[in-house]
């Protein structure tokens, strides 16, 4: 007996309705994975960054992790920014957040959450350093302010890594993108924090 026999099903529904569309999509995706973009997104089920954006398999490369951090210690994401990078030469990196990012919420609250803790410290590290700013909105629009600045500072960690500045300076053409998406009504905003070079870098870091 098959676990999850709906999943199966769905499943089978879903490849036969692409093999509809495009008999040869699936002959042309085993040869060749060649997207233009990386998501950097929160993992989230109610964000599925293909559909969002209205893009196939194939056309997005993905790292998702609790409030879509870029920490400079995280292999995984490192191992994923590389091979975008230096395999894949993506031209996009698209860091995406969303409003009412529970990893967000918890980031703000006093109790103890485990082990989880430890990774939602970098956003309290920006929680304290734009207290004051945040402190003049009621919680709500607190928690969703903190998802747009956290956005923002995951944009100049993708900047600061070794990986992108040294694409950079050979002339490899990769622009960082700053998003965030409104679950309540399926749009995505622009944080124009946008970063092509060094020089970009340094004046969002100013912000």
């Amino acid at each position: 007996m098959k676990a999850l026999p709906l999943l199966f099903e769905n499943n089978r529904k879903w490849a036969f309705q692409i093999s509809q569309n495009d008999p040869h999509f699936f002959a042309k995706l085993v040869r060749q994975q060649n997207p233009e973009y990386l998501w950097i997104g929160c993992s989230d089920s109610r964000v599925p960054a293909n559909q969002i954006i209205g893009l196939l398999p194939g056309e997005l490369f993905v790292h998702r992790n609790v409030a879509n951090l870029v920490i400079h210690t995280d292999m995984n994401c490192l191992s994923v920014l590389q091979y975008a990078v230096e395999i894949l030469k993506i031209k996009h990196i698209i860091v995406c957040g969303h409003y009412g990012c529970g990893g967000v919420r918890a980031a703000m609250e006093s109790q103890p959450h485990g082990l989880i803790d430890n990774w939602l410290r970098h956003i309290r590290d920006i929680h304290q350093r734009r207290s004051v700013e945040l402190a003049r909105f009621p919680l709500e629009e607190r928690i969703n302010r903190l998802c747009e600045l956290n956005v923002i500072e995951q944009v100049k960690n993708v900047g600061s890594t070794t990986i992108v500045q040294e694409a950079w300076q050979r002339g490899q053409r990769v622009t960082v993108h700053g998003w965030i998406y409104a679950i309540s009504d399926g749009l995505l905003k622009d944080m124009n924090a946008c970063i092509s070079s060094m020089a970009d870098l340094g004046k969002l870091e100013k912000r």
